[in-house]
């Protein structure tokens, strides 16, 4: 073990601290008896830069198919190619509607305490990715999103404008892996509206983008062909569609094709700082997903409530022994 993990051993033995070291002692039993481990990622993860650790995490072989929003798709490639531009704002609670309004005339638009640099973050991935569509289009081709963004990034056109040390992006550890992702409504994010806007002038068809049901049916296969042995672990960080999506290919395997030898998921962790509640999926324990015929009774579960832009980080360095 390196110094983080010691250090984890050492302080982290009550409450969520405990709750954390147990989840990543857990993750790494499934992984060493042979199982395979997804990660859902949900909030602004990449602007928080997770890509720092997760990428690691994907390089090492500690995941095998990522489930996010599409934001956190484009936002960890923003990040790369326009990193110098972001502005962090620490007193972003005493902002006035009047600085708002002034950080988006200047081209800002706000995460928390982080801007996203529309110029340099948003158009310089447009006109690159716009190229990829429509070469696809003209040859009669259909991909994911996912996959547009990979043919990008492996293309090198985009290499003139990094701004970090390309190892700390998971995008590029995942597109240099060809790791399967899943990216579930899409069509709410910058790159999805970006794509409606060319098909609303006309100039793209909605059919050069493969949809949320072909995600789905493709996610069907792979669980069908990777959920054997140890079966597949599912690691979640916030809730939404990020997480709720992939989790229900399960539930749909059984309950709505009948097909009645689907293996639950063999692994189950959430790290999130909604606390319990009514009504909330990123809130809802994860015994609840008992009725939903998504996990089973004796699935391992784990449930950290915290900032997960502080925990996962840190549950990352101690599955990698760091």
């Amino acid at each position: 073990m390196g110094p983080i993990s010691q250090f984890i051993e050492k302080n982290f033995l009550h409450f969520n601290a405990a709750a954390l070291v147990d989840a990543s002692k857990g993750y790494n039993t499934h992984l060493e008896k042979g199982g395979k481990m997804l990660i859902s990622l949900a909030g602004a993860m990449s602007t928080a830069e997770l890509g720092i650790s997760l990428a690691e995490m994907i390089r090492q072989g500690k995941v095998d198919i990522i489930s996010c929003t599409g934001a956190n798709l484009e936002e960890d490639i923003m990040n790369l190619v326009a990193h110098s531009h972001y502005k962090r704002v620490p007193n972003y609670r005493d902002l006035s509607p009047d600085d708002e309004w002034d950080l988006l005339e200047h081209g800002f638009n706000r995460v928390t305490d982080t801007c996203i640099p529309e110029e340099e973050a948003f158009r310089r991935i447009q006109k690159h990715i716009y190229k990829e569509w429509k070469t696809a289009e003209e040859n009669g081709d259909r991909f994911l999103p996912h996959e547009y963004m990979y043919k990008m990034l492996l293309s090198g056109v985009m290499e003139q404008y990094y701004e970090i040390d390309p190892k700390n992006s998971w995008m590029l550890a995942a597109a240099e892996r060809n790791l399967p992702i899943i990216v579930p409504g899409w069509e709410d994010s910058t790159m999805g509206n970006i794509f409606a806007s060319y098909c609303i002038k006309g100039e793209l068809k909605v059919s050069t983008m493969k949809s949320g049901i072909e995600y789905m049916m493709w996610l069907t296969d792979w669980y069908r062909a990777n959920s054997g042995g140890q079966g597949v672990g599912f690691y979640q960080i916030g809730g939404g569609i990020a997480g709720d999506f992939p989790i229900c290919v399960v539930p749909m395997m059984y309950q709505d094709l009948e097909w009645h030898d689907v293996p639950f998921w063999a692994y189950f962790c959430q790290v999130s700082d909604s606390t319990t509640s009514y009504g909330s999926y990123s809130g809802a324990v994860p015994n609840e997903k008992i009725t939903w015929g998504k996990l089973s009774k004796d699935t391992p579960k784990f449930i950290v409530e915290s900032d997960a832009s502080i925990v996962a980080p840190l549950m990352f360095a101690y599955i990698l022994g760091q």
